[in-house]
């Protein structure tokens, strides 16, 4: 028997991109320790034995109480992207799936606001500057129709 070399592995994040009248609901991330004071979206890890669609049902729930289903999530992108050294979690890959809804009950709220300092509606061609730099990346080329793209790889699409 040879040596049984570790299978690569990417970590899988998931995204909910309310999108309602042109615009997009940020959060701002606060007390985290990742990219606190910036702006992001309804998200996190796919914690296993859960499909990331449910994933992402799941996450809508928890940071912004707003109860969507399957059937109301459509995929709009993924992002292959190369976390650096700098992370918490130091050197590794991520594959983040961007999960767009345009209907759903209620009104979200900020659910975590341990995590989340403010819930905004901003249009997709007015980002602010203080965004996590690869979902800004992402809404800009969801709203141009790009289903793909990778990230921080010396021979990225997002150069």
């Amino acid at each position: 028997m040879g040596t049984h070399k570790e299978r690569f592995k990417v970590v899988p994040a998931v995204y909910v991109i309310f999108q309602r009248d042109g615009k997009v609901l940020l959060l701002k991330r606060a007390n985290t320790g990742y990219m606190d004071g910036l702006y992001s979206l309804p998200a996190g890890h796919v914690d296993g034995d859960e499909p990331a669609v449910l994933a992402a049902v799941r996450e809508a729930q928890e940071e912004v109480a707003v109860t969507l289903t399957r059937d109301s999530l459509r995929l709009v992108h993924v992002m292959h992207r190369q976390a650096d050294i700098s992370d918490r979690d130091g050197k590794h890959e991520r594959i983040d799936l961007f999960f767009e809804v345009t209907d759903w009950p209620g009104k979200p709220t900020n659910n975590e606001p341990n995590k989340c300092s403010e819930l905004r509606w901003t249009a997709i061609a007015d980002l602010p500057d203080n965004m996590v730099p690869e979902v800004k990346v992402v809404l800009e080329k969801v709203a141009a129709g790009e289903v793909y793209s990778d990230y921080n790889f010396p021979d990225s699409s997002d150069l």
